[in-house]
């Protein structure tokens, strides 16, 4: 006779479609109930059409019958709502008080970095006037799909899912003037209404600054830490000490920082050059009271890379030392590790 936990494993195989997740990683089982040799399955209906609910009632109906033992199995959806349905073990928002510093960038390596270790990881880019992730991932033209009920992130090609102004502008350099209150409820829907799923981390892009879209996140999203990204100029460093201390006033731990621009390696002598003045790596982590997670050099291989939209290739030793420390600073629980 077949157990729920072998009927749970049968359903990973079935791939929602327009998600290409499973209905277990996106978390849409919601009762499975084995009886003599018949199996009920409830699912929820999050962001599905009546036509993927017909074609998922089908697929997952003779998936299970497969099962030893099983000559019949029911299915029936629930209606909810995605952020009653997301399972999210860890939100990391990655910020600075000032722009062009490479916020993007890190939250971006970070993903990637948890991707690469076999993590759930989903990128939301709370930079709705300036939005640069899907350009990095080489998701221009990607558009998310969904129902009313919900929507679903585009899906890299490592499998990150991403959701981004710049995914629903008809093109990707139209411009969003909007007031800060517009701006906070696009954040707060791709909170509420994306359907992530099960994610072991969700990172949050913030826009630079202490103001409106910063303070919605801190606000409405329940932030487990945050990421400071700054550059060597005592300029930029004076500014991002405001985000440290709003960070603080927030009551949100800060994990790590990371400097970036930090220096240039002349590729003929290998001779380090500090174009942007002397390493203020240690100073900010001491003042932020947390570890100095990487110093990332200006590479123009990396920049090259975001350009043409394949970061997920980005490979050197700054990058493996980055993930590794980042990790020490973000353990996942073990209920997030029980699948992954």
């Amino acid at each position: 006779m077949a157990t729920e936990a072998q009927v749970r494993q049968n359903l990973e195989e079935v791939l929602v479609p327009g998600a290409m997740r499973s209905l277990v990683r996106l978390n849409l089982v919601r009762d499975i109930t084995v009886s003599n040799q018949k199996v009920d399955i409830t699912l929820a209906s999050v962001a599905m059409n009546s036509d993927v609910q017909d074609w998922l009632k089908g697929k997952v109906s003779d998936v299970t019958k497969k099962l030893p033992g099983v000559n019949e199995a029911s299915v029936n959806f629930i209606e909810a709502k995605p952020n009653e349905v997301n399972d999210i073990g860890y939100v990391v928002a990655v910020m600075s008080g000032k722009g062009g510093v490479g916020k993007s960038l890190v939250a971006a390596l970070l993903s990637i970095a948890l991707a690469r270790q076999g993590k759930g990881v989903g990128i939301l880019d709370a930079d709705i006037t300036g939005p640069s992730i899907p350009k990095m991932f080489g998701l221009t033209g990607a558009r998310p799909s969904g129902s009313d009920t919900g929507i679903l992130p585009v899906l890299s090609r490592m499998g990150i899912g991403v959701m981004s102004i710049n995914l629903v502008l008809e093109h990707e350099d139209d411009a969003v003037i909007w007031r800060g209150p517009l701006i906070g409820k696009a954040i707060q829907q791709f909170w509420e209404d994306v359907l992530w799923g099960q994610l072991d981390c969700l990172i949050v892009d913030l826009p630079p600054g202490t103001a409106d879209a910063p303070l919605t996140v801190m606000q409405s999203i329940p932030v487990s830490g945050v990421v400071i990204v700054f550059t060597p100029q005592e300029l930029a460093a004076m500014v991002v000490r405001k985000a440290m201390k709003m960070a603080k006033q927030m009551n949100v731990p800060i994990l790590g920082v990371v400097e970036n621009m930090s220096y240039f390696t002349l590729p003929d002598t290998g001779k380090r050059l500090e174009l942007f003045g002397e390493s203020k790596g240690d100073e900010m982590a001491k003042i932020a009271g947390a570890s100095l997670l990487a110093q990332i050099p200006i590479d123009p291989e990396l920049a090259r890379l975001c350009d043409r939209g394949e970061i997920e290739r980005y490979s050197s030793d700054v990058f493996d030392s980055l993930a590794q420390k980042f990790a020490e600073a973000l353990p996942l629980k073990p209920k997030q590790t029980e699948n992954v």
